[in-house]
């Protein structure tokens, strides 16, 4: 797997360009995978890109009933888990909530960097950090099943902004 951007975004960049990107890529993995990536699922793809932040279920809820509609809690549920199965988005475990997965073409195990002050998150991929669980697993007779890394802290802008 090539190397991820693992740097936070900056504030000023064109987000309309990551959430297209995003959309393009999930319609081109689906249709390779056979499966259908339908108009609901799509939207809470959309919704879910729509920040560098983690989004919580409900929260995605309450953005796709906000013109009118009126989806149920397991329709986003549903969307939310067929997006995390073919890997086009995270689950951030201690936030109870998703991001956009920046290179959902591989199967990864992810490390986040969760900036405490903007709530952005950056993905990033170090084999040797996985490798690392994996080793550490074995000699204590651990099956991992969710090797998530999460690191709270500043990102560079916010740290900067003090």
């Amino acid at each position: 797997m090539p190397s991820s951007n693992n740097n936070f975004p900056n504030r000023h960049h064109d987000h309309a360009v990551c959430i297209e990107s995003a959309l393009v890529q999930a319609e081109l993995l689906c249709r390779e995978r056979g499966v259908r990536l339908t108009p609901l699922r799509r939207r809470v793809l959309e919704i879910v890109w729509e920040s560098h932040a983690p989004l919580g279920a409900y929260d995605a809820l309450q953005r796709m009933n906000a013109g009118g509609e009126r989806n149920a809690p397991p329709t986003v549920y549903r969307a939310l888990d067929f997006l995390l199965k073919h890997g086009l988005i995270h689950r951030i475990e201690s936030m109870n909530a998703f991001v956009g997965c920046a290179t959902p073409e591989y199967t990864h195990k992810g490390q986040f960097f969760i900036c405490r002050d903007c709530g952005n998150v950056a993905e990033a991929h170090s084999k040797e950090i996985s490798e690392a669980i994996e080793a550490s697993a074995t000699r204590t007779g651990f099956l991992v099943e969710t090797p998530v890394v999460e690191i709270s802290g500043q990102c560079l802008e916010c740290h900067d902004n003090e």
